[in-house]
């Protein structure tokens, strides 16, 4: 049996265009999921991606389709967003999340309301879905430079932000600027975002940055392996998902979070700690709770 379509893919310019980004952007979703995961980030990154799309519309009115215009108006929507839900919470009695909330609902459905208004030749749903096919060399540089700016930055202050992400207050006391912090994890969160919108779209840009560090979270309690075997199963996942996609004729972006999603479901059900298969095929002592504190207090065990 002949197998000339399994390596067809790579016999083509745009599928490995895509590959590299895809790669790209796997990788770095991965990393900073560690992050987001920890932080319990997920809703602020879902508005976040959903607020993308007013700046992007914004753009196509006034620049069309150019690549550098279309990310600054994806920046400035998403940071207004977010600055606007710290004012909101912070003047009113609206919490934090409620804010987050209507405005991410609110901006999602101005961008929307936008686009209808494009003279151009514009698919929604490649801003939607995502269109991770269709790379240009200007969307390639901008998701090398966007992951070479958050990674780098992840890396070099991974401590500070661990200790401000698990205990803000010792890291407060011990000179760690803890909003300055705050504030730049949301700004890498939005590059991300940016870098996502071209692979997955606005709508299922949350699973390709949540699923890496969620099922690494299921293997290992250690945060250096949710930080780099999540950006390696982000990277392998992606890529996966892509090729599945060109071999399935299937749309790209789907199929890219689905393969993340079914690696989580794996994870899920057979994790050696903490699978529910796993649980449920363990033998189980009738005082395994007693047995856990006595091995906790023995001092033979330490």
């Amino acid at each position: 049996m002949s197998l000339t379509w399994l390596f067809e893919p790579f016999h083509h310019e745009f599928m490995q265009r895509a590959l590299f980004g895809c790669a790209l952007i796997g990788f770095t979703n991965g990393a900073l999921s560690a992050f987001i995961v920890i932080r319990r980030l997920a809703l602020m990154a879902d508005a976040m991606a959903h607020s993308l799309l007013p700046g992007v519309a914004v753009a196509l009115l006034l620049f069309g389709l150019a690549p550098g215009t279309l990310f600054v108006g994806a920046l400035v929507a998403a940071l207004l967003v977010a600055f606007g839900t710290q004012i909101i919470s912070n003047s009113s009695r609206i919490k934090e999340d409620t804010a987050l909330g209507l405005l991410f609902a609110c901006s999602f459905s101005l961008g929307l309301v936008l686009i209808s208004f494009s003279r151009l030749s514009v698919n929604v749903s490649d801003y939607l879905f995502g269109n991770i096919l269709g790379l240009g060399d200007a969307d390639l540089w901008s998701i090398y430079l966007i992951s070479l700016t958050v990674l780098p930055v992840l890396v070099a202050l991974e401590r500070p932000l661990l200790l401000t992400v698990f205990e803000p207050s010792v890291a407060a006391s011990q000179g760690v600027p803890v909003k300055t912090l705050k504030y730049l994890l949301m700004g890498l969160l939005v590059l991300s975002m940016i870098s996502s919108l071209q692979a997955v779209g606005v709508i299922l840009a949350l699973g390709m940055l949540i699923a890496p560090a969620a099922t690494i979270y299921l293997l290992s309690d250690s945060f250096t392996s949710m930080f780099w075997v999540g950006g390696i199963l982000g990277c392998v996942g992606s890529c996966t998902g892509l090729l599945t996609s060109f071999w399935l004729n299937l749309p790209s972006g789907p199929c890219i979070v689905l393969v993340l999603g079914l690696i989580f479901l794996l994870a899920y059900l057979f994790s050696p700690k903490y699978g529910i298969v796993t649980k449920l095929l363990r033998p189980h002592h009738l005082h395994e709770a007693s047995l856990a504190r006595w091995k906790r207090r023995d001092p033979t065990q330490m």
